[in-house]
């Protein structure tokens, strides 16, 4: 009795085959994981951060085609490192900048212009250098973030932010058409700039999400970067904002 023959399975199609991510941040947090994500659906990558040692470190893991150290908001830096890039590109991630915390009334105002000018103006710096070197239906995508869009004491610089920074992506969505343009908002994502910012309070923190989040979890890097993959390869997006916070906004503080 001969045996039925079996039809072989079909495999899936890494959805960044042959793409090439660039990810400004790429040595921790969101951005590295974005890079692992990226790298596992067979996207080549460019990896570019302040921490060389840590660059370094994500290229050796990630067999990432080039790493560049330097600082996002560093102006000249950046445009000799968009003058440098071999094109065409796909893709363009920025996670670089942290939020900023202060009384509006007594501000420390170096500090205040520096986030504003590390996200609002970054953003602007980023789609115009790149917006040549990123082929029609590539995707450029930055970081914000929801925490701030409740006003309350400390938060007025977070909160302009927050606000601001949907209607720059949307104009900048246009200009920069074909060239897709979007905006990640996130809450408190459980990453190495949370543990700095939040020190020994981090642990209470994550309990509390654990409690009151919807999810019933907390949001991790890993969970940001599965969205921004997904933007990257769903080339019917632009223009908007996708929060992901687990949920942290529909609960009343």
């Amino acid at each position: 009795m001969s045996t039925p023959a079996v039809a072989p399975q079909s495999q899936r199609v890494p959805q960044l085959l042959g793409q090439t991510v660039v990810v400004i941040g790429g040595s921790a947090g969101i951005g590295l994981e974005t890079a692992r994500q990226a790298r596992a659906e067979g996207a080549k990558l460019i990896l570019a951060g302040r921490n060389a040692e840590r660059l370094q470190a994500a290229a050796k893991e990630l067999e990432a085609e080039s790493t560049s150290a330097f600082d996002a908001t560093d102006a000249g830096a950046l445009d000799q490192f968009f003058r440098d890039l071999p094109t065409p590109i796909d893709h363009v991630m920025v996670t670089a900048g942290r939020p900023f915390y202060g009384r509006l009334l007594d501000m420390d105002f170096a500090q205040a212009r520096y986030t504003l000018e590390s996200h609002l103006v970054l953003a602007i710096q980023v789609a115009r250098h790149s917006v040549h070197k990123v082929r029609p239906g590539g995707a450029l995508l930055f970081i914000g973030g929801t925490g701030a869009r409740r006003p309350g004491i400390g938060l007025g610089i977070t909160s302009a932010l927050t606000a601001a920074f949907p209607a720059l992506i949307a104009n900048l969505a246009l200009e920069a058409a074909p060239v897709r343009v979007n905006l990640i908002a996130a809450g408190f994502v459980d990453t190495p700039l949370s543990a700095e910012l939040l020190g020994e309070d981090l642990e209470k923190r994550r309990k509390q999400l654990r409690d009151t989040n919807p999810i019933g979890r907390v949001v991790t890097a890993v969970d940001v970067a599965a969205l921004a993959v997904h933007i990257m390869t769903n080339t019917a997006l632009t223009g908007a904002t996708y929060d992901i916070d687990g949920g942290q906004q529909l609960v009343a503080r």
